[in-house]
């Protein structure tokens, strides 16, 4: 049966579609992108969207379909594509494939458009009809294991490109014929950087999602974070373990879940699934790097034989596990190597000095707080000698970073709605600026080192003098988040991109606007100006760059190339090169005049969210996401990399560079802290 979609059709499912190529009630064609046919409605209850069956040449697929009612509200259309483009991004076998053409749009009868995702239907069946075919007898401890390490290592890759799925629960999750798990119906999922939800208000509460039995207490009171994912786990857990919803055990008088006589498993790991249920999301672990930690202590100790933690005498690799007091001496080949290690590159220790003895002699680096191990140590340690200071002060992501024309100052932008002035030669805080109610995005300083401009969240622009801290004024125009600012060269002009989908330009001294460039589909992430003053460079969520005269606001061409959303650009100072960033984990090198792309540069493994130019245009550095963590220093015209420096533990969301190119300065995601770094050579 051919279904409609069109959801003013007075008749989906009229008896002749079948043998016509347009609906025969409304009108609406019936084969979507020339591919699709829809063959009946699976849900409309999945978040924003409506669930069908649709067949692609014989091929079942999975459409979702943005409910009407939500086309005219910008930040849940963009979240509804950047669904697809995570789901795209993410491409792996325990999450429902979406191709690069997967998210279109649908333009039904009436001039309604619908926004549409096509992914793969996974064969199987899920865990709750999957128990019940097994005569509801709880699976076994040691398959509790091993599904806990499939869905956390799903969830690892999940939230490590910024998002948490919020609807963890039995029949969410997929079994495949050949044993493996998928995590499915991203329909409530919600981005983890940028509070879309909770502003979104109106009629339609969709910050909170229920499922009785799963749904953790803060997610209930519409408060959801990404550990949020960890007590659905638990609970998920609870079910299989029992054959019981987790609600049947709960005590109301203690406010506790006794499940753990009903489930025939040790007391390890009945206490490690607890600790994923705990009441508040502060004493459940942290991330999903120490829950595969945790997970593989366990299949260690209640599955394989257990092994002598070590530590590898070359280069002084610590390698083990939590829980595991006095690491032992042993050969680098004596690195367990199995499955149950899966993030031995990546072990977070607690330390208050670490040792590293290389091949070569003793070399001592002493290091205080959390120190996170990256695959290559040698790499730490050279990253360390570029080290200079780590500021710490900011309670959220360090969005943006600034610095002064002198290179006296530093600047610095949070989602914790502060902005902060620092001396950057002491590293000592100046003052904190307050004012904005949201998250700030971008920070810019005039040529001149007298006036900070600010975008936020808020949807407005503030614009101070940065030597008293005094706000000047507030600029008011968008009505959508101020997503990156601007000043051009000559200090005259202000440039604000925001997810309005529009580019504003605005006289800096007056405030005035002058003209509003509005050629976009998508949310501006970033924009650049030309060294000349002539011209506009801006990369959006719709994968593209444009380039426009400044002066006029016309569109000069516009640049395709990247497979995913731009997240920074950046123009050399003679103004000949262009260079752009992307979440699709790519830089590519453009010749501004021609839009001609020069090369594309490959190495981080995360999306590229932040790229910047040395003053004497040789070098171009980098930033990468939570995934890669990393900051690279290329050559800018052989393209070649020069180094990698690591520190932060978690994404580097932004970098700067001083005027007298000796020193980076890099913000990161969830360490919150600003790094000062000796400018490599």
């Amino acid at each position: 049966m051919r279904l409609c979609i069109n959801p003013h059709c007075a008749k989906l499912d009229h008896p002749n579609n079948d043998n016509n190529r347009f609906c025969q009630s409304c009108g609406s064609d019936l084969l979507l992108q020339g591919r699709y046919q829809v063959m009946r409605l699976l849900s409309d209850k999945s978040g924003f969207g409506k669930i069908y069956e649709a067949d692609e040449g014989g091929t079942p697929k999975i459409l979702k379909v943005l409910k009407e009612y939500f086309n005219n509200n910008s930040k849940v259309v963009e979240l509804f594509q950047q669904e697809a483009a995570v789901l795209k991004k993410l491409n792996h076998p325990g999450v429902p494939k979406v191709d690069v053409d997967g998210y279109f749009r649908f333009q039904a009868k009436n001039s309604l458009t619908l926004h549409c995702i096509i992914m793969e239907k996974i064969d199987g069946h899920n865990l709750e009809e999957w128990l019940q075919q097994h005569g509801n007898n709880p699976i076994s401890e040691q398959q509790a294991i091993g599904w806990l390490k499939q869905l956390t290592e799903i969830l690892h890759l999940v939230h490590q490109n910024q998002w948490f799925h919020r609807d963890i629960k039995p029949p969410n999750i997929m079994l495949r014929p050949d044993g493996r798990l998928v995590l499915i119906d991203f329909g409530t999922a919600r981005e983890a950087t940028i509070t879309y939800i909770a502003k979104l208000g109106g009629g339609h509460s969709i910050t909170r999602v229920d499922s009785p039995g799963y749904t953790p207490p803060e997610q209930a009171n519409g408060q959801a974070v990404p550990q949020s994912d960890f007590f659905a786990l638990g609970r998920t857990f609870v079910y299989l373990l029992t054959a019981k919803n987790p609600s049947d055990f709960y005590d109301a008088n203690n406010d506790v879940l006794r499940w753990q006589e009903a489930a025939n498993i040790s007391t390890l790991l009945a206490d490690f699934i607890d600790k994923l249920m705990a009441p508040r999301p502060g004493d459940r672990p942290p991330n999903t790097e120490v829950l595969l930690q945790q997970i593989g202590e366990i299949e260690r100790k209640l599955i394989q034989p257990v092994k002598t933690p070590q530590m590898a005498t070359t280069l002084g690799i610590f390698t083990s596990p939590l829980f595991l007091k006095t690491p032992q001496m042993a050969t680098t080949s004596s690195i367990p190597k199995t499955p149950s290690f899966p993030l031995a590159a990546r072990n977070k220790l607690l330390v208050g000095g670490v040792i590293l003895t290389g091949l070569g002699g003793l070399l001592g680096v002493l290091m205080y707080g959390q120190l996170t191990f990256n695959s290559d140590p040698i790499s730490l340690v050279i990253s360390q000698s570029y080290l200079k200071n780590t500021l710490q002060g900011h309670s959220g992501f360090v969005y943006s970073v600034a610095i002064s024309p002198d290179g006296q100052t530093l600047v610095s932008g949070s989602d914790d709605k502060t902005i902060k002035i620092w001396n950057l030669a002491s590293g000592k805080l100046i003052r904190t600026l307050q004012g904005n109610s949201h998250q700030i995005n971008s920070v810019a300083i005039s040529p001149d080192g007298q006036t900070l401009v600010s975008g936020s969240d808020d949807y407005k622009i503030k614009i101070w003098n940065l030597a008293s801290g005094k706000l000047i004024r507030t600029l008011q125009g968008h009505s959508d988040d101020v997503e990156t600012v601007a000043i051009s060269p000559d200090g005259q002009t202000l440039v604000s991109g925001s997810g309005d989908k529009t580019i504003k330009i605005w006289n800096l001294a007056s405030g005035k606007l002058i003209r509003t460039l509005k050629s976009r589909s998508f949310s501006v992430e970033t924009v650049a100006i030309s060294p000349d003053g002539q011209t506009l460079v801006s990369g959006s969520l719709d994968n593209t760059i444009k380039i426009w005269n400044l002066a006029s606001g016309k569109l000069i061409r516009t640049l395709e190339g990247h497979s995913a959303y731009v997240t920074s650009v950046a123009i050399s100072p003679d103004g000949q090169t262009l260079v752009s960033g992307s979440g699709d984990d790519t830089i590519k090198i453009w010749n501004l005049a021609s839009g001609k792309l020069i090369s594309t540069l490959q190495g981080h493994s995360d999306d590229v969210e932040t790229v910047a130019i040395s003053p004497d245009g040789q070098t171009l550095v980098s930033g990468s996401d939570s995934g890669d963590k990393t900051i690279k220093i290329w050559n800018l015209a052989s393209g070649n990399s020069i180094r990698t420096l690591k520190g932060h533990s978690s994404g580097v969301l932004s970098v700067a560079i001083s005027a007298d190119g000796q020193t980076l300065v890099s913000g990161g995601r969830r360490d919150n802290t600003i790094k000062i770094w000796r400018m490599p050579r």
